[in-house]
């Protein structure tokens, strides 16, 4: 372990990759300061990119090499892309103390940046087609008799996506918007906040190195972004994480405005967490509201765009929790973070240290210090060249008559406490943040719950409780997840990111698509009711999942429901329902004519009609879905069956999925049932 007092003056030069290639820092490029010493520790800048070369770069190289893989290669290459990062993060463990992160702190961002790959390349393997378009919602019928009928597709798009990212989390934030819109096949261009550049650009370099993504599907800016937002057009987007003041700035460019692009904003908010009224001392939801008030105040030094900053207690509470909270946070220990004692390293910066000490100020003339006054006592490091700062807890005694609380956001180990009197008084306290990312709510009363969800899920992006019976395995007040929502309304920049495959189509076009079925069927690469079908002589379940073709069709023999089919499957199962069993009851129903056959009955049934039984290369019947029951069957009626291939995903190296549509129709040729069924199917080599 390398201390503070001992690493060297070392500069290392942020470079920028431009046309496939890095490109040094500039002459005008400036040094950045190392949180914890103070001293330079890198060089980051340019004299000026050809960010029209570069955006024509990606839409005429990126964009086709990721257009021409389909979603589930796209993700095949994220889940690679995922495992070459793991083995080779402890560099970027090093490189993040740097910032004053402690290895906790760069743990959520280095293991979480690589884990949100891993998840978006499972959710692009479990949840997107092996294809090139994303079906959205169901086939609409547009006509009488179904021949014009629409369907809402997603595509992706022909631009680039622009991100640029906050300091906080130089790795996760990079990933996390790069993995879905890799997945979306959107080239990229990249500009991390300058104070972390470094760590961001030693990830970027890694994953050039490992040659897994197609040329022009990244690039890097190491500095401004000049005039980049002067090339951009409908087909790109800009997506931001940072202060609310420069997403205005920058989502107000006249030439964004002009061309309507597409600009997603995260950033800062006055997240709150409430102490449930049902919770006293002695409880387990008390001590898990304490924990997570300090963890939120102190990990990454409370630099969390999710960060706790208001604390709301019950009124009869608020002494004693302000009291256990000065007790707990005066117990952290803050220093160099490559001590394994520190529990706080610094902030980011000495100008970052400066901006929350004067949001401080504003804030203490709402309140009164409860703990932080005193400069805080640092370990194995200059307390003064270091970016480093007390954990602050100001109490607001009358948060109704107070603005600043409610409003201003002191970017770093920060939170003031104040009192609610009931739920009403708490939502509307919640809300004063005007839009937050998160709030969160400690109690063991699903009312409780109830009230907050309807009276505050409107101003806030995530809502997070947490009790007993999830307090093992809740991830915490402040962690976005992959595949959960990650913004938030109003003041949080009323944008989504991450939230499963909703990032990835947040990166593509939805397009109504209409025309006769055969037409709808072959631009969504799925087969729908009215498109063609065709029979073939040998049974669909002989065949592999490489000779299955769209539209094959089987349809069965019939077969007659008897009254003696009914008792015995009611007996059998026991399930004797009235309608089954009791001919006048059902006659009393409006929905049945009389007795009629179990809707699963006719489900067996239907199974048998088009199950062929030998070994072969249908491996397994995984499931349905979709069911629904259209008319009743009677004693004496007959079902045939037809099943069609509708979709195929391949799922391994050894069998695919394919989803069979199943309809069900009676004597008359009337539909009974339908539903889809999942199987999955062995490929041509292992059968």
């Amino acid at each position: 372990m390398v201390l503070a007092a001992e690493r060297g003056p070392k500069v290392r030069p942020v470079e920028s990759f431009v046309l496939g290639a890095w490109s040094g820092p500039g002459a005008s490029a400036r040094p950045i300061a190392g949180a914890v010493t103070g001293d330079p520790v890198a060089r980051c800048g340019h004299d000026g990119l050809d960010f029209q070369a570069m955006v024509h770069h990606g839409r005429q190289v990126g964009g086709p090499a990721l257009r021409a893989l389909n979603f589930h290669e796209r993700a095949r290459t994220l889940k690679a892309l995922a495992g070459y990062l793991t083995e080779r993060k402890e560099q970027l463990y090093a490189l993040s103390t740097m910032t004053g992160a402690t290895r906790k702190d760069s743990w959520i961002d280095i293991d979480g940046g690589i884990g949100t790959l891993f998840a978006f390349a499972s959710k692009g393997r479990r949840e997107l087609p092996e294809s090139h378009t994303v079906l959205d919602g169901d086939l609409e019928m547009l006509s009488r008799n179904g021949t014009f009928v629409g369907q809402h597709v997603y595509t992706p798009k022909k631009g680039v996506a622009v991100h640029i990212n906050a300091f906080n989390f130089p790795v996760w934030g990079m990933l996390e918007k790069l993995a879905p819109a890799f997945l979306g096949g959107l080239p990229v261009i990249t500009k991390p906040a300058t104070a972390t550049s470094y760590v961001a650009e030693a990830c970027f370099r890694l994953i050039v190195e490992s040659g897994l993504l197609p040329e022009g599907a990244v690039q890097f800016v190491a500095g401004g972004t000049g005039d980049l937002f002067h090339h951009l057009g409908a087909q790109d987007s800009v997506s931001f994480t940072g202060s609310a003041d420069t997403a205005l700035m920058l989502r107000s460019h006249g030439h964004l405005l002009k061309h309507s692009i597409p600009f997603i904003a995260e950033q800062d908010s006055l997240n709150a967490t409430v102490l449930g009224h049902d919770v006293t001392p002695g409880t387990p939801e008390y001590d898990i509201f304490l924990s997570e008030v300090v963890a939120e105040m102190t990990t990454k030094a409370g630099q969390k765009c999710t960060a706790i900053r208001r604390i709301l207690v019950p009124e009869a509470q608020l002494d004693a929790v302000a009291a256990r909270l000065e007790q707990d946070l005066a117990a952290v220990s803050i220093g160099d973070p490559a001590l394994k004692e520190t529990r706080m390293g610094a902030l980011v910066s000495l100008g970052q240290r400066l901006d929350v000490q004067q949001k401080i100020a504003a804030l203490k003339a709402e309140g009164r210090m409860v703990f932080g006054e005193a400069p805080p006592n640092v370990q194995g490091a200059d307390g003064e060249r270091g970016a480093f700062v007390s954990p602050t807890l100001l109490l607001c005694d009358d948060p109704d008559a107070a603005s600043a609380v409610h409003r201003v956001e002191a970017f770093g180990p920060v939170a003031t406490v104040m009192p609610y009197r009931n739920v009403d008084h708490a939502a509307a306290l919640l809300n004063r943040g005007d839009g937050s990312l998160v709030a969160s709510v400690i109690t063991h009363d699903p009312a409780l719950a109830r009230q907050f969800v309807e009276a505050s899920a409107s101003h806030h992006g995530r809502l997070y409780f947490n009790d007993r019976d999830s307090m093992a395995e809740a991830t915490g007040h402040g962690s976005p997840l992959p595949n959960m929502v990650h913004g938030g309304p109003g003041r949080a920049g009323g944008g989504e990111e991450l939230g499963g495959i909703r990032a990835v189509l947040h990166n593509m076009q939805r397009t109504a698509v209409q025309g006769s079925p055969r037409l709808v069927a072959a631009a969504g690469q799925t087969w729908v009711p009215g498109a063609p079908v065709q029979e073939t002589e040998s049974h669909p379940f002989t065949r592999t999942f490489d000779h299955l073709q769209l539209g094959e069709v089987l349809k069965s023999d019939s077969r007659t429901i008897t009254l003696e089919d009914i008792e015995h499957f009611a007996h059998f199962t026991g399930d004797t329902f009235y309608a089954h069993m009791d001919d006048d009851a059902a006659k009393a129903n409006p929905f049945f004519p009389g007795r009629v056959a179990h809707g699963y009955l006719l489900l067996s049934f239907a199974a048998g009609l088009f199950v062929q039984p030998d070994p072969g290369p249908v491996l397994a019947n995984t499931g349905l879905a979709d069911l629904a029951f259209q008319k009743p069957v009677e004693a004496g009626d007959s079902i045939r069956v037809e099943l069609t291939v509708k979709r195929k995903t391949r799922r391994t190296d050894t069998y695919g999925e394919v989803r069979w549509h199943v309809a069900l129709f009676n004597q008359d040729d009337e539909p009974v049932a339908t539903y889809m069924l999942f199987t999955m199917n062995a490929y041509d080599e292992c059968v």
